[in-house]
Parts: structure tokens; sequence; C-alpha cells
């Protein structure tokens, strides 16, 4: 879901938070939650895609934004 790998202790480290408290987020709970977590090589599509298939949810059905 990363490229350059730059933002990702702090996207690990807020994926972890939010499943910790939440275990099926949504989207927008995802996107919510990692606020604040600049990633300059992606739209951040793979990485609430990421988060959605560490939850067990079907990603399937995502549309890239």
């Amino acid at each position: 879901g990363l490229q350059c790998g730059f933002c990702t202790p702090g996207m690990v480290m807020a994926a972890t938070e939010l499943l910790k408290h939440n275990k099926k987020p949504t989207v927008a709970e995802i996107r919510h939650h990692l606020d604040g977590n600049i990633c300059r090589c992606t739209g951040y599509h793979n990485i609430v895609k990421s988060i959605m298939a560490a939850s067990g949810q079907d990603v399937s059905s995502i549309a890239a934004e």
C-alpha cells in the first residue's frame, strides 16, 4: 500500500491504534483516523485498502478516489 516508506511508521501506528479500538472501520473512519499523517507518494487509496484488508473486510468493492 505504500511507496517510498517515509510515512510508513506513522501510518502503521495510526492503523494499529484504530484497529485496536474499532475492529471493522469504514473507509471514512480510516481516512479520519489517518488525518495528520502525510503521504506524498500516494492518494491514500492503497493505504486505506490495506487497513480494510487487515481488518478482514472485503476490499474488492472499494473504488479508487
